[in-house]
């Protein structure tokens, strides 16, 4: 019957409006007979409009219903359809609003899914059930389900392998259900996929078990789960990295048991990836074992520690820090975990180890092809890599003395820095939401095909789908786009924040006693750095570090690196009482603490500071807030003769009477007398030290004294830290003047004690000036 062209048009934009692109062939498709029984109900339309693709998810609920038997051969005794057939399940469809929401979200977002309902359609029964059991299930709820699926009645007729990858489709199809509609987060989501991944393992070596069961006789085989399965935070399509370790039972030799060992990680291997008209489950990777894909693809757990004791890399310790056992023999796997767990925390004791991990990473950046660069989620700058890398350098270094730290999941681990006092919160929620978001749009991407992919698609309908999957709704593409970049800015920003830290280097060059001292132990370090009397400076160290306060956790992470560093001055004993006192005045201020630990070369600075004679610690202790200019080599350049004179006559100008302005002046002067001082003690040490590149930016800002040497432009000063707003606000704003050329930065002692001389006759004269 021919549809009136008035409705027909109305149909169209109502179609239109709910998110279908091709109105035409959703309206053939609604109109086909397979749907006459719900196509008017508003109630199916309104739901296919909230789904990612509504136009996927229509064409996938077409196929379903036509591969279901219009009637089950069999009928319930009151007469009535059995769940089987096409009308039981479009019944259920109108009528139940969990299986609707979880049916058409996983067809409007996984085309690979809806193809395996068309193939399977039974299996839409996988998402009726919505019991509180089923909304979170974990490894034993999946190996039931598997165990089911290989086993029981519908694995009856097939090979053991397909009966695992479809019942493994199964259980994915209500992963991805909960995952689309909300009920589970990326982390939950994560760790459902990992515990999949898990019981799928398992069952596949009961399966090479049952097929080779004189090997599975013959050894003792634990399966160590790597990577992201490792960690829980799996994604839905991912290489599954494992290693394998055996030992032999009794009464057979350690050859031959590794030789059946092999046999039977090589048919699990096969059963996961190979590929059959069931398709693939995904493939496992054992590359993350010693040597490689050139080593033996399964070892005993004596040659594993053998060769992480001798031979293994800094990545290859980095890797272990996700190692879980998985399956196999439970009590093997844990021993091998056990065991190598201390070498992963002892690995930052290795030579160049922090520059080891930096390279790494820039490797990583380097081989991405510059095609894809832009594209790429996962390894490109600003990607998922960049969170990862830089949390598992953190635990590295810190985790041998936190064992809080000591997670396989990032966002735990990050979580636990955090609350360690190890990255700053406000910098670990942003890390943390970008992480997550970046990790939906992996996920959503992968769902679509099934497929292993991290780049960001190309196509408008493509990018359509994903951003409507995330919730952007009114313009996805221009929204998805705009909310990528800024989680991007904001991981690239904190990766170079965290991961080239140099506070870092110097934490993880500290001896393992060092990290965290008894009163005995730090007593008895105090006296061999040198310090005179170690009794008092037990005093400070326990004033600044005891507690479970957020601060203590600070310093406690910074005193050790501190006091060597004191330690290197004539007087360590001045520089601990100084740093205490600027703690005490400052240290519940919320920029202090995390000057230090996050900015530069801030912490080393005011060691040196601190520990050389009396005028820049008598002038910081008077001012403490001027802490704040050591984290950044613009903030101690000296100021010019102009620019302070402004500022001394602006300070007097607005003095009410003569004491505040003999007061307003002094101010100044402390300050610049402070910076000048500071700026001597830093450059000094960097040319006894041998250092080429200069810690602080010359000449002084503002104005070029006429007379002095001119060179090269002096480099752009780095990023300036947060300035505590009673030192920003002593320094007006002086107007804009033509830029000067920059002196050259002072090759030798002759040189700085000239251009200091330069310094503090500019003050000098400025303090004149305000007379």
């Amino acid at each position: 019957m021919a549809v009136p062209q008035g409705r027909r048009s109305s149909n169209i934009t109502r179609l239109l409006r709910h998110g279908f692109i091709d109105a035409s062939a959703a309206q053939r498709l609604l109109d086909a007979p397979e749907l006459a029984a719900v196509r008017s109900d508003p109630v199916l339309l309104e739901a296919l409009g909230a789904t990612a693709d509504p136009d996927l998810a229509l064409l996938g609920l077409v196929r379903l219903v036509e591969a279901l038997p219009e009637e089950d051969a069999e009928e319930k005794e009151d007469g009535g359809q059995r769940a089987g057939s096409r009308q039981a399940l479009l019944d259920t469809l109108v009528t139940a609003k969990p299986l609707r929401d979880r049916l058409l979200g996983v067809l409007g977002a996984s085309e690979a899914l809806g193809d395996h309902l068309a193939r399977h359609p039974g299996d839409w029964h996988a998402l009726v059930t919505y019991e509180s059991a089923d909304l979170h299930p974990a490894t034993p709820e999946f190996e039931r389900a598997l165990a089911e699926g290989v086993w029981g009645a519908p694995g009856a007729g097939m090979p053991r392998a397909d009966a695992l990858r479809v019942a493994y489709r199964r259980a994915l199809l209500a992963i991805a259900a909960r995952d689309v509609c909300g009920t589970t987060d990326i982390t939950q989501t994560a760790a459902e996929l990992a515990d999949l991944a898990t019981a799928t393992v398992r069952a596949a070596l009961e399966i090479a078990a049952e097929e080779q069961p004189r090997d599975a006789a013959a050894c003792r085989l634990a399966v160590i789960g790597m990577g992201k399965c490792g960690g829980r935070e799996l994604n839905y399509v991912s290489d599954v990295d494992v290693i394998f370790v055996a030992e032999a039972v009794d009464g057979v030799e350690e050859d031959e048991a590794v030789r059946a060992a092999t046999r039977l990680a090589s048919r699990l291997m096969r059963v996961c990836s190979d590929v059959t008209v069931e398709g693939t489950i995904w493939p496992v990777d054992a590359n993350l074992r010693p040597e490689g894909r050139n080593g033996p693809l399964v070892r005993t757990l004596s040659s594993h520690l053998a060769y992480y004791q001798r031979w293994a890399k800094t990545w290859e310790f980095q890797a272990l820090l996700k190692a879980r056992p998985m399956a196999g023999d439970a009590a093997l796997g844990q021993a091998y975990v056990d065991a190598l767990a201390p070498m992963v925390w002892q690995a930052v004791e290795r030579e160049n180890f922090i520059p080891d991990v930096q390279q790494m990473r820039r490797r990583v950046v380097e081989n991405i092809p510059v095609s894809e660069v832009d594209r790429e989620l996962k390894l490109g700058p600003g990607g998922l890599r960049d969170v990862e890398f830089a949390v598992q350098l953190l635990q590295l270094v810190h985790g041998r003395s936190d064992e809080s730290l000591r997670s396989g999941t990032t966002l735990d681990a990050l979580a636990a820095l955090a609350a360690g006092g190890y990255v700053g919160r406000t910098d670990a929620a942003a890390l943390d939401a970008a992480y997550r978001f970046l990790r939906t749009m992996e996920h959503r991407l992968q769902l679509y095909r099934l497929r292993r992919t991290h780049l960001m698609p190309e196509g408008e309908a493509d990018q359509r789908r994903l951003g409507r999957s995330l919730g952007f709704r009114t313009e996805p593409v221009t929204e998805l786009g705009t909310a990528w970049r800024r989680h991007a800015r904001e991981v690239r920003r904190l990766h170079e924040k965290l991961f080239y830290r140099p506070l870092l280097d110097a934490v993880a060059q500290l001896q393992p006693g060092e990290i965290r001292l008894s009163s005995q132990a730090a007593g008895q370090r105090l006296t061999a750095l040198g310090y005179a009397d170690p009794a008092g400076a037990l005093r400070h160290l326990e004033a600044l570090a005891s507690g479970v306060t957020r601060k203590a956790a600070i310093q406690r992470t910074l005193l050790p690196v501190l006091l060597g560093w004191f330690a290197d001055s004539a007087d360590p004993d001045a520089g601990l009482l100084g740093f205490r006192k600027v703690s005490d005045a400052l240290g519940k201020t919320p920029w202090y603490l995390r000057l230090l630990r996050d900015e530069g070369a801030a912490a080393e600075n005011l060691a040196r500071v601190l520990s050389a004679g009396r005028l820049a610690p008598d002038l910081l202790l008077r001012a403490p807030e001027a802490v704040a200019l050591l984290g950044d080599p613009g903030g101690l350049r000296p100021r010019g003769r102009a620019h302070l004179e402004q500022e001394v006559l602006a300070a007097v100008g607005r003095a009410d009477g003569a004491e505040q302005a003999v007061a307003a002046a002094r101010g100044v002067r402390r300050r610049e007398m402070f910076r000048t001082a500071a700026v001597d003690i830093i450059e000094s040490a960097r040319l006894a030290n041998g250092e080429v590149r200069p810690t602080v930016s010359w000449p002084p800002s503002g104005d070029q004294t006429p007379g002095r040497a001119t060179g090269a432009a002096a480099p752009a000063p780095a990023k300036t830290p947060e300035v505590p707003s009673a030192l920003r606000d002593s320094e007006p704003h002086v107007p804009a003047r033509p830029a000067a050329p920059a002196a050259e930065p002072p090759v030798d002692d002759a040189m700085l004690i000239d251009m200091v001389g330069d310094a503090l006759s500019d003050l000098n004269a400025a303090t004149l000036a305000g007379a």
